[in-house]
């Protein structure tokens, strides 16, 4: 399920599942001409690290195929974090992401009710009608007696 799970991390990409989180400077540093003290709480969002031309060109096309091969380069897309704050349920959400698409796909086909929704940022993307869906059986689905 590669592919799939590259379509999936370009859905992150897209509309990461944490926005960002605050962090502290743990010495001074200067960034863009800011000067930055140490202790000073800072926020870093993962949308602007994955929508940086600078490491995915293109930034706002979807291409499942910049995770082919060995990937983006570390530290460039950090859906579940980075380093030793790396969410610990990372696999544990790879796996329900991958068996949803596999069950959402082998089973049913699927409409949306208005095909050019618009996108609304507040703070996060969201459909601005909910992105309504009309899912139908590809065929019967059986169900099992207990």
């Amino acid at each position: 399920m590669k592919y799939t799970w590259n379509v999936a991390c370009e859905a992150m990409r897209l509309a990461p599942p944490a926005q960002g989180a605050f962090r502290e400077a743990i010495t001074d540093f200067t960034y863009a001409g800011f000067d930055i003290p140490k202790g000073q709480k800072t926020y870093w969002t993962a949308n602007t690290t994955h929508k940086n031309p600078q490491y995915f060109p293109d930034p706002e096309k979807f291409d499942p195929s910049r995770f082919e091969g060995n990937g983006p380069t570390p530290y460039t897309f950090v859906p579940f974090g980075g380093g030793p704050r790396m969410c610990p349920g990372k696999e544990y959400a790879r796996l329900e992401i991958l068996v949803f698409i596999h069950n959402l796909v082998m089973r049913f086909r699927w409409e949306s009710l208005f095909p050019n929704e618009k996108i609304a940022y507040n703070p996060s993307p969201i459909p601005e009608k909910g992105l309504p869906v009309r899912l139908k059986p590809h065929q019967e689905i059986k169900t099992y007696p207990d």
